[in-house]
C-alpha cells in the first residue's frame, strides 16, 4: 500500500473509488437499501435539489440515430480498472458507458435499479444472516457473447474483499462483509450472503467487471489498465489513441437494451484552460467549462441575436474594446513617426494586438453556435482545517474560524452571477435531494464575529498576546534585542531615503522572491515566513486527534455545542423531540464560551493582530496558483479578509496545480485549504474514510485515510459503523445525520458551496449536459432530429 510522505502525519491512499456521484479529482478530480424512499428535511417534507438538470431532455423518436459526439476529458484514462488507486473522471466515463452499472441515480441522487441488467434485487433474508437475490436480465451478455453469471460476482468479490493482498485495490469496503456467493435456482439468480448486515448493499457491483479482470491478481493490477477484455454497456472500447488523446467508444452490437443513438463517442483529453479554443475550432462537441467560457459564450449568443457579427463584438468588448481613440491615434502616429526603432516597435504590437482580435472575432462566431447548460455539480468545496497540530489542534480556533467565516457571502460571490442557487450546503454527507440530506450546520452556528472573537479569548488568542513573553522569559534581553532590531531598521530606512534609485532596485527583487507568499496585514511581504512554533492549546472531548489534553475551559465551552450535536442523537438531548419539528437557533452569542468571557468589542481592538505567550495567531492557507484556479482563489482573499476580521492573520501560499493535493493537503502540509468532495448516494460507506478518526501509527504519526483535517472523533466513526449496519432505512439516515451534525460540531472542514455545472454544448446536442446528481444514459445522448424533413437522420 502505497503512502504519501507527510511533515505532519500519514495517509493511507485508499481513496473512495468512482462509485459516487462523480469522480472529482479532489481540486480542485474526484470520483450507487432495502427500498428507496424520497429524501426529506428535518421536519419531515421533501427536499428538492438544490438546482434542476439542464440537459435538454428529449424523447428517443426526436434523437437522430447516427453521428460521432466529440467529448472533452481532462486526460486520458491511467486505468480502466475502477477500483483501482489512480482511477480518475476518464476511467468513471468509460465505465459508465461499456459496463454493467447495477443501480444508477436519478435527479435526486438516489440509487435505482437498472432493468438493462436487473429484473429485480431485494433482501430476501435477514436471519440469521442477511441474504440479497440478484435476479438478471436474461439477454443481458458480455460482449464476447458470454452471459453475465454469478461467476463474475465472485471474482469480483475476492478481488476486492481484502483477503488476498496481491491485488492492488483502492479499497474493499462492503465487499469485506460477504460471506458467500452463489448461483441461485438457475444461472440468472445470484444469492449474496453477508457475514454481517449491510446497509449499503446497493453499491456493490457497480460497475461490474468481467471475470476475465477480476479473476487473478495479474489481470487486476496490470490487464485491465489499458484495455477490457470483454464489456457490457450500450458502448464497447474500440481504442485509445495517445498521439492524437482520443478514447473511441462504438455502438455495441451485442447490446440488448434500447440502442444507443451515436454510432460513436470520442472522449478527447482537453485542458480545460484550452477548450474554448477548442469548441471555436470545431474540435469539440460536449464540454465543461469555466467560467469565462460560459462568458464567451453567452456574449456570443447575445450578439448573434443582435445581428452584431465577430467583428464589430470583437471592438465592443474583445481585444479590440480596450483601444481608446486617442491611443489608436498616439499608436498610428508613433508608427509613422521619424523614430524608426519605435516605429517598429509599434507596427509589432499594431500587428499582434490585430491578430488577437481577428482571431477572438473568428472565435465568437463560431461560439454563438453553441448553449451553456447550467446546474450544481454532486461536489461541494469546503474550507478543510487542519486540526493535527498548531494553533488549529484546539477545537475553540477552528470553531472561530467557522464562526468568522460567512458562507451565504461566499456562495452568493460563485454561483449568483451564475444564475445559479446560492445556498450553502447544511451537510457533509449528503446534498439537497438526496434522502439522506438534512441541514445539521446548527450543530456549529451561523457566521457570528462576536462570538469568535469570544471563542478565541477563551483559547488564549487575545490582542497583545503576541508581545506578551510566558512566565521565566528573558524579557530584559530580549527586549535588547528587539530595541538593537529596531534601531538598524531605522538606520536601514534613512540610508533607504537617501538613496532612492537603490531602494527601487531592492524593492523589485524583494517582490519578486515573495510571489505566491504573502500575509495579510503585513507591510512587508515575507519579512514573516517562518510559521510560528506550533502552540498546543487544551481540546474539548470530542477532539478525536488524541493529541491534546482536554482541560475544563475546554470542556466547559464545548458542552454547549455536543449539546447540539446530540439534540440529533438517538434518544439523547433534551431538545431532540423539538428539533424534528422547528429548527433550533442559529447560534446564541456566548454560547460556546464560558460565561463572561469578553470580547472585543472596539474597532482599534479588532485590529490587533492576536497572539498567545508572545506569538501570532497566523494561519497558513495553501491555494492552487493555476489559471483554472482563479474562482478558488477569489474564494480564499474573501476568505481571508473574514479572518482578518476577528485578528486571525492569515498566511497565504499559492502552489502549482499538480502539487497542491498530493504535497499539501494529503501530506498535512498546510493549516486552511479550499478543495472539493463528491457527493455519495451511500454515505455511510463513503464518507467514512473521509471523517474517521485518525489513528496513530508506530512512528509517531497519523494514518488518516481521506480525513485530511485530521479530525474526528470515536463516536463519529460509531454512527458511521452503526448506518452502514442496519437494515432499517430510516434509522440509517438518522444515523448519518447525527454522525454529520457531529462533524459540524468538530469543525474539522466547513461546507462553502455546491459547485457549479457549466457545459458547452452544440445548440442540437440533446439528452446531454449538466446532469446534475443523475448519471448520463449514455445510449440516448445524440442530435435532435431536423424538423425540416420527416426522419431525416445527421450525417457527420
Amino acid at each position: 500500500m502505497s503512502q504519501f510522505g507527510a511533515p505532519r502525519g500519514r495517509t493511507c491512499s485508499r481513496s473512495p473509488r468512482s462509485r459516487t456521484l462523480r469522480s472529482v479529482a479532489t481540486l480542485t478530480s474526484a470520483v450507487l437499501a432495502v427500498t428507496v424512499l424520497a429524501g426529506c428535511s428535518s421536519d419531515g417534507t421533501e427536499e428538492a435539489p438544490a438546482a434542476a438538470q439542464d440537459n435538454a431532455p428529449a424523447a428517443r423518436d426526436k434523437v437522430a440515430d447516427g453521428g460521432t459526439l466529440r467529448w472533452a476529458v481532462d486526460a486520458l484514462p491511467t486505468t480502466l480498472n475502477s477500483f483501482q488507486a489512480d482511477a480518475d473522471g476518464t476511467t468513471a466515463r468509460i465505465a459508465g458507458a461499456v459496463l454493467p452499472s447495477l443501480y444508477t441515480l436519478d435527479g435526486r441522487g438516489r440509487p435505482q435499479l437498472n432493468p438493462d441488467y436487473l429484473e429485480s434485487a431485494q433482501v430476501v433474508e435477514t436471519e440469521p444472516k442477511q441474504v440479497v437475490l440478484y435476479k438478471l436480465h436474461q439477454q443481458a451478455v458480455w460482449s464476447d457473447g458470454r452471459e453475465i453469471g454469478a461467476p463474475d460476482f465472485v471474482a469480483q468479490w475476492r478481488a476486492l474483499s481484502g483477503r488476498d493482498t496481491a491485488y492492488w485495490t483502492a479499497r474493499n469496503s462492503g465487499y469485506e462483509r460477504i460471506e458467500k456467493i452463489e448461483r441461485g435456482k438457475n444461472d440468472l439468480e445470484v444469492r449474496v450472503t453477508f457475514a454481517k448486515p449491510y446497509a449499503d448493499w446497493q453499491s456493490l457491483f457497480t460497475p461490474l467487471y468481467p471475470k476475465q479482470v477480476m479473476g487473478s491478481p495479474n489481470a487486476f493490477n496490470d490487464g485491465a489498465r489499458t484495455t477490457l477484455k470483454a464489456t457490457a454497456g450500450p458502448f464497447l472500447l474500440k481504442s485509445i489513441d495517445h498521439k492524437s488523446g482520443d478514447v473511441t467508444l462504438a455502438r455495441n452490437p451485442r447490446w440488448w437494451g434500447q440502442s444507443a443513438k451515436l454510432d460513436s463517442l470520442v472522449l478527447k483529453a482537453v485542458p480545460r484552460a484550452d477548450r474554448g479554443a477548442a469548441l471555436a475550432a470545431d474540435k469539440l462537441d460536449l464540454a465543461e467549462i469555466d467560467r469565462s467560457t460560459a462568458e464567451r459564450i453567452t456574449l456570443a449568443l447575445r450578439d448573434a441575436r443582435a445581428g452584431r457579427n465577430g467583428a464589430q463584438a470583437a471592438l465592443a468588448h474583445g481585444p479590440g474594446s480596450a483601444i481608446a481613440p486617442s491611443k489608436a491615434l498616439k499608436s498610428w502616429a508613433l508608427a509613422h513617426g521619424s523614430d524608426e526603432k519605435k516605429a517598429e516597435e509599434v507596427q509589432a504590437a499594431r500587428q499582434t494586438n490585430q491578430k488577437a482580435v481577428t482571431r477572438y472575432a473568428t472565435e465568437q462566431d463560431a461560439l454563438a453556435g453553441f448553449v451553456v447548460r447550467k446546474s450544481l455539480e454532486p461536489a461541494y468545496t469546503q474550507l478543510s482545517l487542519n486540526g493535527e497540530s498548531g494553533a488549529l489542534a484546539d477545537e475553540r480556533v477552528r470553531r472561530a474560524v467557522a464562526r468568522a467565516i460567512d458562507r451565504q457571502e461566499l456562495a452568493e460571490s460563485v454561483l449568483k452571477p451564475l444564475g445559479l442557487p446560492a445556498t450553502p450546503p447544511g451537510s457533509h454527507l449528503a446534498l439537497a435531494g438526496q434522502a439522506a440530506y438534512a441541514d445539521s450546520s446548527d450543530a456549529l452556528g451561523d457566521q457570528d464575529t462576536k462570538e469568535a472573537r469570544a471563542l478565541l479569548a477563551d483559547a488564549g488568542w487575545v490582542p497583545g498576546g503576541a508581545v506578551k513573553k510566558p512566565a521565566g522569559a528573558n524579557d530584559g534581553t530580549e527586549a535588547g534585542s528587539e530595541a538593537e532590531k529596531a534601531k538598524e531598521e531605522n538606520k536601514e530606512k534613512a540610508g533607504a531615503k537617501a538613496d532612492g534609485s537603490s531602494t527601487d532596485s531592492k524593492k523589485k527583487a524583494d517582490t519578486a522572491s515573495d510571489e505566491g507568499l504573502y500575509i495579510v496585514g503585513d507591510d512587508k511581504p515575507g519579512a514573516r515566513r517562518a510559521l510560528p512554533a506550533p502552540v498546543i492549546g487544551a481540546a474539548g472531548p470530542e477532539n478525536g486527534t488524541n493529541i491534546l489534553t482536554s482541560a475544563p475551559a475546554a470542556a466547559r465551552q464545548s458542552a454547549a455545542l455536543l449539546a447540539r450535536a446530540e439534540a440529533l442523537d438517538t434518544g439523547t438531548g433534551p431538545g431532540r423531540a423539538a428539533h424534528s419539528v422547528t429548527k433550533p437557533d442559529r447560534g446564541v452569542a456566548g454560547a460556546y464560551a464560558p460565561l463572561g468571557t469578553a470580547a472585543p468589542v472596539t474597532a482599534p481592538e479588532a485590529a490587533q493582530v492576536l497572539g498567545k505567550d508572545g506569538k501570532a495567531l497566523s494561519l497558513r492557507f495553501v491555494l492552487p496558483s493555476g489559471p483554472g484556479s482563479e474562482a478558488l482563489r477569489a474564494v480564499g482573499d474573501r476568505i481571508v479578509r473574514m479572518l482578518d476580521a476577528v485578528g486571525i492573520r492569515t498566511q497565504v501560499t499559492k502552489v502549482a496545480d499538480d502539487s497542491f493535493f498530493k504535497d499539501h493537503v494529503a501530506a498535512g502540509d498546510y493549516d486552511l485549504a479550499l478543495y472539493s468532495w463528491p457527493a455519495s448516494a451511500f454515505p455511510a460507506t463513503d464518507a467514512r474514510p473521509i471523517f474517521a478518526k485518525p489513528e496513530p501509527a508506530s512512528d509517531g504519526s497519523l494514518l488518516v485515510e481521506q480525513n485530511y483535517s485530521r479530525v474526528g472523533t470515536d463516536r463519529i466513526d460509531q454512527l458511521f459503523d452503526q448506518a452502514a449496519g442496519t437494515l432499517d432505512e430510516e434509522e440509517a439516515r438518522d444515523l448519518v445525520r447525527q454522525a454529520d451534525a457531529r462533524i459540524w460540531a468538530a469543525a474539522g472542514s466547513i461546507p462553502l458551496y455546491q459547485r457549479p455545472q457549466l457545459v458547452a454544448a452544440k445548440a442540437e446536442i440533446v439528452n446531454a449536459g449538466a446532469w446534475g446528481l443523475a448519471a448520463p444514459r449514455y445510449q440516448d445522448i445524440g442530435f435532435k432530429k431536423a424538423e425540416s424533413s420527416k426522419g431525416a437522420e445527421r450525417n457527420r
